[in-house]
């Protein structure tokens, strides 16, 4: 299937509401997510900023993930279904799209927090990063670990979450945008960027969005090796990349181990007393 593309701005109707505040865009980049996609769009358009444009960047998807869509193409603002070269790609693709002074990604399996988005525009200056808090959520439908950031350790490995993160599109125009070279640590590459440049980051010490565990399980390994690539190429010290890397790994494999043991104690115990992000 070709391009298909939708949206109320096809019909060169405004998202703007409201003069005097910035325009946010939201984008979600769906590939097959006829699951989960529901809940993402509802949770996006049940926001209560006014000026909201949300965008849909679908990978040409084969389920019935664009029927979803369809349902609710009078409220969001443009949506396009094709193949794309991969994450990074899409995500390159919302930014390209998106009118917004702001741009958020809220992932199609991800979903906001009631009033989130007001919450992340009342603490937004121009020419920031804006990101908060992130609430994991278990299979059976409980509530798992729940994530507060810390920016400050940036360099060291990713201790902020991408689907509470808000960036001024100005960024993305002086600093570039996603790179391509990156499947996984795509995000904590620009983020990584953006921080050695001294770019603003402003934290809400609030719950933005929500995540289902085991999304990062499968592949993390192979996203600490991309983490660790991005540290080479943008702060060289490969050998004590190397070293914390490798420390990673372990603390990932004796993590996984203990868990759902007698001695996953253990686990509670580091996660509250020396997790380099706060984890309840």
């Amino acid at each position: 299937m070709g391009k298909v593309e939708g949206g109320y701005r096809l019909q060169n109707i405004s998202a703007i509401k409201e003069d005097e505040l910035p325009l946010l865009s939201v984008v979600t980049v769906v590939y097959n997510g006829e699951k989960s996609i529901e809940r993402t769009i509802k949770s996006v358009l049940n926001q209560d900023y006014p000026n909201l444009e949300y965008i849909i960047v679908d990978g040409n998807s084969t389920d019935g993930t664009l029927e979803i869509i369809g349902k609710y193409d009078e409220s969001i603002a443009y949506w396009i279904s094709e193949k794309d070269k991969g994450i990074s790609d899409a995500f390159n693709k919302g930014i390209s799209l998106a009118t917004g002074e702001v741009i958020g990604f809220l992932n199609a399996d991800d979903w906001y927090e009631p009033h989130a988005l007001s919450s992340i525009m009342s603490a937004y200056t121009p020419g920031s990063v804006v990101h908060g808090n992130m609430q994991y959520w278990n299979e059976d439908g409980s509530k798992g670990l729940f994530f507060k950031p810390n920016q400050k350790l940036l360099p060291k490995e990713m201790t902020i979450n991408h689907p509470t993160v808000f960036v001024s599109k100005s960024l993305y125009e002086q600093y570039g945008t996603f790179s391509t070279n990156y499947k996984l640590a795509m995000d904590y590459h620009l983020l990584l960027r953006l921080y050695l440049a001294s770019v603003p980051f402003i934290e809400v010490d609030k719950t933005i969005a929500n995540m289902r565990s085991g999304g990062f399980s499968g592949n993390w390994i192979n996203c600490y090796r991309e983490v660790y690539r991005a540290k080479n190429e943008l702060l060289g010290n490969k050998h004590k990349n190397y070293l914390f890397y490798t420390w990673q790994v372990v603390r990932r494999s004796v993590s996984e181990t203990l868990a759902n043991t007698p001695l996953s104690f253990i686990n509670r115990l580091y996660r509250s007393y020396f997790s380099p992000m706060k984890k309840a």
